[in-house]
């Protein structure tokens, strides 16, 4: 979502006559975009302004993003930021902040009302990060998002389209479609309110896919809660739309994940990964989808036991990939009010556990792919050996990571046929056909 806010910020600021500029030495503006999901996050980003005021003590700094409303970081970077706007603000409070810092006018007539309508400046020519709808309401006890970004807001699938079709137009062969809970979009036109006219998210992806063009539809992330067979059904059925799933589960213990407010079991979260599985494996027996999550180690009273059970969960489900996180309090959230009773030692003792079953887990997985065709969209040059032979790394439609050699220096941006020769636990390697 941050990268996402960062190419609609420079899309407005270009259109305000503000240019990039290569390095922080040569900017007069500098802009932080936030995330406060992790302590860790929070802590970069305080030290990073803090040194650039430092270094630089006459530019300008605005901060944005998910710290942006919370008065300790205000209080913390009073002296180091000049402005701090959430990002539902953004385009009118940073008109405001031109014009009296530096007298550029932007026209007021032409400020969209919502940020999320500014037409990107796509820093990838081949990928567009879409937003369909932002914040959260679920309140997970440990999440700030809630209060950070507000409540669930979709944005109209008009707009949506329109982005869409003019991204493919521009050549964009993967279309990633972005919200805190993506698959809770529901929207309804305010003047009719009537639920026949709700477009739902799975309307809403089915709508894309059946648009003219050459792409991949891939979305993230998913709250299992708001996994059902309809959403399930509609990834196998239409071809567009990548066999790759992001579900965080945060938890394999049923105990830990009522105290996070999940609103599932484990049971619930197995049966969904299931019927992906089992419904490729019916209807479309060459595709094997992926599987993400998101797992947190350390809630406060997790025992030795619900760790155990976390274990057991991962060795089940047998992960493409996972994001581990050691719990960190956020200010705000229920959670904080718990003590956080689990030392780092076992924070960390715990998340390298996970990361080892993920690595034996993920290999296995890979080893499907062993002497196969697939077809891999190239991203970038990894380095060019004095042979003139380029590394290039690119995904598949998996999202698997896949490095090859090519003599041909313009296959950024294209799909290519690759046979897999070697796999590693979150990549593979081959060569072009």
């Amino acid at each position: 979502m941050n990268y996402s806010d960062a190419e609609r910020i420079i899309s407005f600021l270009e259109s305000s006559y503000i240019t990039r500029v290569p390095e922080e030495r040569f900017a007069d503006l500098l802009i932080f975009i936030t995330c406060g999901v992790r302590q860790s996050a929070e802590d970069k980003a305080v030290g990073q302004i803090k040194n650039i005021r430092r270094l630089y003590p006459n530019k300008k700094i605005i901060l944005t993003g998910c710290l942006a409303s919370r008065k300790e970081i205000q209080k913390k970077l009073a002296k180091q930021v000049d402005l701090f706007t959430p990002i539902d603000f953004f385009p009118k409070k940073i008109s405001f902040y031109l014009r009296k810092t530096f007298n550029i006018n932007y026209c007021s007539s032409n400020l969209p009302q919502n940020y999320l309508n500014i037409i990107p400046n796509y820093n990838q020519k081949h990928i567009a990060y879409i937003p369909i709808m932002t914040g959260c309401n679920n309140f997970c006890s440990y999440c700030v998002v809630p209060f950070a970004r507000g409540r669930e807001h979709s944005r109209s699938p008009q707009e949506i389209i329109k982005e869409v079709k003019k991204a493919v137009q521009l050549g964009v062969k993967e279309i990633i479609l972005i919200g805190q809970n993506v698959n809770s979009f529901r929207w309804t036109n305010t003047k009719t309110k009537s639920k026949k006219n709700e477009i739902t998210f799975v309307k809403l992806i089915k709508m894309i896919n059946n648009l003219s063009g050459n792409f991949w539809l891939g979305f993230l992330t998913n709250h299992p809660k708001d996994m059902g067979d309809d959403i399930i059904k509609t990834m196998v059925n239409y071809k567009k739309i990548n066999p790759y799933l992001s579900l965080p589960v945060q938890s394999g213990s049923n105990i830990i994940l009522k105290k996070m407010k999940r609103g599932y079991r484990v049971s619930d979260y197995i049966r969904i990964v299931d019927k992906i599985r089992n419904l490729y494996k019916k209807k479309r027996k060459d595709v094997r989808p992926a599987i993400s999550t998101d797992l947190i180690v350390g809630f406060p009273g997790e025992s030795n036991k619900h760790f155990q059970e976390t274990v057991k969960l991962m060795k089940k489900i047998k992960f493409d990939m996972a994001y581990i996180a050691q719990y960190s309090p956020r200010p705000e959230t229920a959670a904080y009010k718990l003590k956080d009773n689990v030392s780092k030692k076992i924070k960390e003792r715990r998340a390298k556990k996970l990361t080892q079953i993920l690595k034996k887990t993920a290999l296995s997985n890979n080893r499907n792919y062993l002497g196969k065709d697939i077809d891999v969209l190239v991203d970038k040059i990894l380095s060019i050996d004095q042979g003139s032979l380029f590394t290039y790394l690119g995904h598949t439609q998996t999202q698997k990571k896949v490095t090859f050699r090519s003599s041909n220096k313009d296959l950024i941006g294209k799909i290519v046929k690759i046979n897999v020769e070697k796999v590693l636990p979150f990549g593979l390697k081959g060569r072009i056909i």
